[in-house]
């Protein structure tokens, strides 16, 4: 259930491996996939550290994006630089004992060209590069795998009922809530009521997962993020560009502005106070004519632990989980998605950092 970015690279890869898949998908609720940016950046955060499994995870991404606008016949990858501003003589000191280490050197750049941004923004103290950057139109890769799979008579556009769940796998409902991961024969339903629709269901719902009662026992949690979208009337940058917020060049010559970050929301729509921030910080940024054109908001799925959520309920191992893709999803999705397909199909062990088995009931 849910044909997000995580949804959408899980089936494909179980389709791909013979598998026949079908989604249920509720598409009035905005997935964080439809809102963001879709940057794949290696080196992240005011002390510039490398991503998490960035050496795995930016080949596997390359290599299944690009494979997916092949298959699909839409662009869906897009090679753009990273250049972020320097502020003060601290960032350069911080920036450059970085360069010095034999591990990020193959990301960073310490005298990038900045293209078109001097012409377009304020000054800054300096400019810094990061490698190995892009883009990924997360939203038209989505829409195409949704329109395959509505052709092939395999969506369902609605909401899930968790209620039909037990009989989908051909489980007795359960007596009482699983959500405390139940073990069998403590109200976990393990005898077959019939022969089971489906062999297995995964729940890729995003930060909607809270609300599942059979993985609600998981840490679960959300960081909301309003962005803008925004037309200038000057040439279009060739660069992606970093100063407070993100500056990110479209395909279709607009820009998306953010994100801001808010672990305490009551709902996933765009906020006032939030549109006011970054078109505050966009007033301080730009220094041509623009125009703000979109406000959207969505919710990103984030874990404790900062890691994913990937494997098997603690009772029903029919029932798994494909979560926490957090603010680094366009990165993070191919590889998991590729970690979760060999688990399905292969039985092979989930890395430990993701498997949800590390907090077991």
């Amino acid at each position: 259930m849910g044909q997000g970015l995580a949804g959408t690279l899980l089936g494909y890869r179980l389709e791909r491996a013979g598998c026949h898949v079908d989604y249920v998908d509720a598409p009035e609720q905005t997935a964080a996939s439809d809102v963001a940016a879709g940057i794949i950046n290696p080196i992240t955060g005011r002390r510039f550290v490398k991503s998490w499994r960035i050496d795995e995870l930016l080949p596997a991404a390359r290599d299944l994006y690009q494979e997916l606008e092949r298959t699909y016949g839409v662009k869906i990858w897009y090679d753009l630089p990273l250049v972020r501003s320097l502020f003060n003589r601290g960032d350069r000191n911080d920036w450059e004992v970085r360069s010095a280490d034999p591990g990020y050197a193959e990301y960073l750049d310490d005298h990038p060209d900045p293209g078109r941004i001097p012409e377009q923004t304020v000054p800054v103290f300096a400019y810094a590069g990061v490698r190995h950057t892009a883009r990924v139109d997360l939203a038209t890769l989505v829409a195409a795998h949704r329109s395959a799979s509505s052709g092939a008579g395999r969506f369902r556009a609605q909401a899930f009922d968790y209620a039909t769940l037990p009989a989908l796998l051909g489980k007795q409902p359960a007596d009482g809530a699983l959500n405390a991961g139940a073990r069998p024969g403590e109200g976990a339903g393990a005898a077959p009521a019939s022969a089971a629709p489906y062999d297995r269901i995964i729940c890729c719902e995003g930060w909607r997962a809270r609300f599942n009662p059979y993985f609600a026992y998981l840490p679960h949690g959300g960081m909301k993020g309003d962005v803008l979208l925004v037309r200038t009337t000057a040439p279009p940058l060739e660069r992606m560009f970093k100063h407070r917020i993100f500056l990110v060049p479209q395909s279709d010559g607009t820009y998306w502005v953010g994100a801001t970050s808010d672990n305490r929301f009551a709902d996933d729509a765009p906020s006032p106070a939030n549109y006011q921030f970054l078109s505050d910080r966009l007033e301080e940024l730009l220094t041509v004519p623009y125009t703000i054109i979109g406000h959207r908001a969505a919710v990103r799925p984030t874990v404790r632990d900062r890691r994913l959520l990937l494997g098997s309920h603690p009772s029903w191992p029919e029932l798994l989980i494909f979560n926490g893709l957090g603010t680094k999803g366009a990165s993070l999705a191919p590889l998991a998605s590729r970690w979760l397909a060999d688990y399905l199909l292969a039985g092979a062990p989930l890395p430990a950092e993701v498997d949800i088995q590390r907090f077991a009931p």
